[in-house]
């Protein structure tokens, strides 16, 4: 590494810019927005989505309730298949 590099860069960073900020005269116009109706639609459609919940209730009430009473089970065959076909589709991208 060079000094002189070093202390020439040390001195762009070190000098003071003297940047005036400029004033904006406001002449009557101003900035406008439209939002189309679909583009209303999908800020509904986020809303909604980030209001609902992310856990759909009705299908995790059984499967909670047969794992605190012990009787949930899961086959060993039915788990190998579907982990096979899921390395299966993510090894074909």
């Amino acid at each position: 590494m060079r000094i002189e590099a070093y202390t020439q860069v040390q001195q762009l960073y070190s000098t003071k810019k003297t940047a005036k900020a400029h004033k904006v005269v406001a002449n009557g116009v101003s900035d406008q927005i439209q939002i189309s109706s679909f583009g209303k639609d999908i800020q509904i459609a986020k809303t909604a989505v980030a209001a609902s919940s992310d856990i759909r209730e009705e299908l995790v009430a059984p499967l909670k309730a047969s794992i605190k009473n012990g009787t949930y089970e899961v086959s060993g065959e039915s788990f190998a298949d579907k982990l096979l076909k899921q390395y299966e589709e993510s090894s074909n991208l």
